[in-house]
Order: structure tokens, then C-alpha cells, then sequence
């Protein structure tokens, strides 16, 4: 059976599974390819019907994947203007990710 886990990380939640490949917030400085991640934050893991739920973490879980490079996201526009008054303000706003292979998940 696939065995999947709910990590938390940079503030949003992930469903992973061991080959899974995904973009996930730089909270750690200077991590290059190839160095590992580790997932302390997990709130879930699932084999079939079997789950074991956190409150609010699984205690002696661990998902360990490695980065595969980082990258930066798409550029935000943000635009605020106020109707009548001559009052317009642009800025721009690109978030720095990690593309992160999920290697194994340690229960």
C-alpha cells in the first residue's frame, strides 16, 4: 500500500508521498541542490485505511527529501489605487522556493 503523510511547512500543508516532487517556501538560507530537508511538522500519515492523526503533530514521524534546486516563483503585480484621488501605487513581489523530492517517510 502507499504510505502518505500531511506535512506542515512555511505555513501551508502538503499530502506527500516518497517520489513526490514539490515547491515548498524557503524558510531555511543557502540550501543548494542536493541538500536535505526535513519535515518536522507532521500532522498525518496514512497506509490504506490505516491512519494515525496528530494532535496537533504525529510524535517520532519524520519525512526526510532532498532539494532539487531553488527557484523563484512567478512575479505578483500588486496594484492599489484609491478612485478620485490621484493615488496609485504599483509594486512587484517574486517568492523564492525550494523544488524538494520527498525520499522517505519515517514512521
Amino acid at each position: 500500500m502507499n504510505q502518505y503523510a500531511i506535512v506542515e511547512h512555511g505555513g501551508k500543508q502538503y499530502r506527500v508521498t516518497p517520489g513526490d516532487e514539490l515547491l515548498v517556501e524557503r524558510t531555511e538560507p543557502d540550501l543548494t541542490a542536493g541538500d536535505s530537508l526535513l519535515f518536522e511538522r507532521v500532522l498525518a500519515v496514512g497506509s490504506g485505511d490505516d491512519i494515525r492523526l496528530g494532535n496537533p503533530v504525529v510524535e517520532g514521524v519524520l519525512v526526510k527529501g532532498h532539494v532539487v534546486a531553488p527557484v523563484r516563483g512567478e512575479k505578483i503585480v500588486v496594484f492599489k489605487k484609491k478612485r478620485r484621488k490621484g493615488y496609485k501605487r504599483t509594486q512587484g513581489h517574486r517568492q523564492n522556493y525550494y523544488r524538494v523530492v520527498v525520499d522517505a517517510i519515517e514512521a
